[in-house]
């Protein structure tokens, strides 16, 4: 599924769901911190300028009546990069890439390294 594509809901545009995932990465956190953290973007136009206006042209709304929608986006979106993230998470680094790291590494880096691993 594409991530960047409209949510199911109408109404909700490729703007609504990149002005949550700026918040999202803002300030990673979920409902209702996010929340918080939406309303901090658009009192202060941190998102292209948008304020509370422009933002409910673009499907998001702040009011009591509409947050059971804005939960359901949010939770969407966030769902969404956390699983992309994981994806691109997965295999970054082998295990036999960060032994070749760690011989590479200054004496201090390599002392740190194996007390943490050992930590484990």
């Amino acid at each position: 599924m594409d991530s960047r594509r409209r949510h199911d809901e109408p109404g909700v545009s490729d703007a609504a769901l990149d002005f949550v995932r700026f918040c999202f990465r803002r300030r990673r956190a979920g409902w209702p911190e996010l929340y918080d953290e939406m309303c901090h973007v658009a009192s202060r136009g941190l998102y292209h300028g948008w304020g509370f206006g422009e933002l409910a042209e673009h499907g998001i709304a702040f009011g009591l009546a509409e947050m059971p929608r804005l939960a359901s986006l949010v939770t969407a979106v966030v769902g969404q990069d956390s699983e992309r993230r994981g994806r691109l998470m997965v295999g970054v680094m082998s295990p036999m890439a960060r032994s070749e790291a760690l011989e590479e590494a200054p004496e201090d880096a390599r002392r740190s390294a194996t007390f943490i691993g050992a930590a484990k």
